[in-house]
């Protein structure tokens, strides 16, 4: 797919490795109505803070994304290549500086290799076509196994709007939001207000409900930008029917970049659901279901396919949650475990441990106190995990 007025590229620039993408490009030929999220650590990354501070105004022409080095915790040293890679980028596309959003992923508390982006910048930009889509994606992996896109069409007042999204993320992932950076384009015609509305809903329903290993990073991002070229009616406060066949469309791409994430979770071997049901509020259910997804003792056991279902209860006992322990059901899959909070014997556990060997697996949590339900996505904990983290920087 390709959307109209969007050009990309990606080059190898050596910014930490050689002969591998690393420097990527994304450019509206038009301001384009443009929306972020960012992290909530609140150790931000130089990229982070200059590009907060120039979404306030609601348009952007480019985004350059480099991986390879975080640019974070270098003190004016990070500010400074945030903006002299911006300056550099803005003087070739001939577009003004507060257009260019900067990103970057990688070690944290090195020095951003500016000369090597600096030299592959006019090579950037003279690679900019409307199909290098897939090579950004590339470029801003780290120890992603696979690169992350999406692509959809939807129907908005008559009028075909597209949507093409990219993320990465593997390891450090946690909300909110989760340690990753994403990248949406579409040709929507929207307001600033119901596209930065639209974003923040998305995520908080697709990628703050993901969780690798319980971290934040530094350098999080999802931006969206939408040219207009799509020619439907301006979507805005007046057009609530437009505005949600909108966010129905950016959400299902977001949900899908998300999982598309989990699946890659650092030398993960399983993608888990976690399902709370029956709770007092959403909001239990929800904090409930990611104390679940982040124990390591219940993701070591999906690791090991030991239906332990004591740590599943341990877990929910400690997530501040109140429920009563003796009506709670526990479920993999259709393989009910724990009825009324008690186990149902060794054969259920080994038809339990059967549902445990597949790759997608779902446990269920019923505490038949509410109406409260929600979903967390989760991996499990593997011995590669251990070897990638501990081995991250050399």
């Amino acid at each position: 797919m390709k959307i109209k007025g969007f050009r990309t590229a990606a080059v190898a620039a050596g910014i930490r490795y050689k002969d591998r993408l690393d420097l990527g490009l994304i450019v509206s030929d038009v301001p384009a109505v443009t929306a972020g999220v960012f992290t909530t650590n609140q150790v931000k990354a130089a990229p982070v803070l200059l590009d907060m501070d120039r979404l306030k105004q609601g348009r952007a022409q480019a985004i350059l994304v480099n991986s390879g080095c975080a640019n974070a915790c270098t003190g004016k040293h990070g500010m400074e290549a945030a903006l002299a890679s911006s300056r550099s980028l803005a003087g070739r596309l001939k577009i003004s500086e507060d257009m260019v959003l900067v990103s970057s992923t990688g070690v944290i508390g090195e020095r951003l290799n500016v000369p090597a982006m600096e030299n592959s910048m006019q090579d950037l930009v003279d690679s900019l076509s409307d199909d290098g889509f897939e090579d950004v994606a590339k470029a801003i992996m780290t120890t992603d196994t696979v690169s992350k896109t999406v692509s959809r069409t939807v129907s908005i007042n008559e009028h075909e709007v597209q949507f093409m999204g990219m993320a990465k993320g593997a390891g450090m992932i946690m909300p909110n939001m989760a340690t990753m950076l994403s990248f949406i384009i579409t040709d929507a015609q929207i307001s600033y207000t119901e596209l930065q509305q639209s974003l923040r809903q998305a995520v908080n329903k697709t990628f703050n409900r993901i969780t690798i290993d319980g971290d934040t990073s530094t350098n999080d991002m999802v931006i969206v930008m939408a040219n207009g070229s799509a020619g439907n009616h301006w979507i805005d406060e007046d057009t609530p029917i437009d505005r949600q066949a909108f966010q129905d469309g950016l959400e299902d791409v977001l949900k899908e970049l998300a999982l598309k994430i989990v699946n890659d979770g650092e030398g993960a071997t399983k993608s888990i659901t976690i399902r709370v049901c029956g709770a007092r509020s959403e909001q239990d259910a929800e904090t409930m279901a990611r104390t679940v997804a982040n124990s390591s003792l219940v993701k070591t056991a999906f690791f090991g396919e030991d239906a332990n279902w004591g740590r599943i209860l341990a877990a929910m006992g400690r997530s501040g949650v109140r429920f009563n322990p003796d009506i709670v059901d526990i479920a993999f899959g259709d393989v009910v475990l724990v009825k009324n909070g008690v186990g149902l014997g060794k054969e259920v556990e080994e038809a339990a441990t059967g549902i445990l060997k597949q790759k997608n697996i779902t446990l269920c949590i019923d505490l038949k106190d509410g109406t409260g339900c929600e979903e967390i996505y989760t991996c499990d904990f593997s011995l590669d995990y251990v070897k990638i983290n501990a081995d991250y920087r050399t």
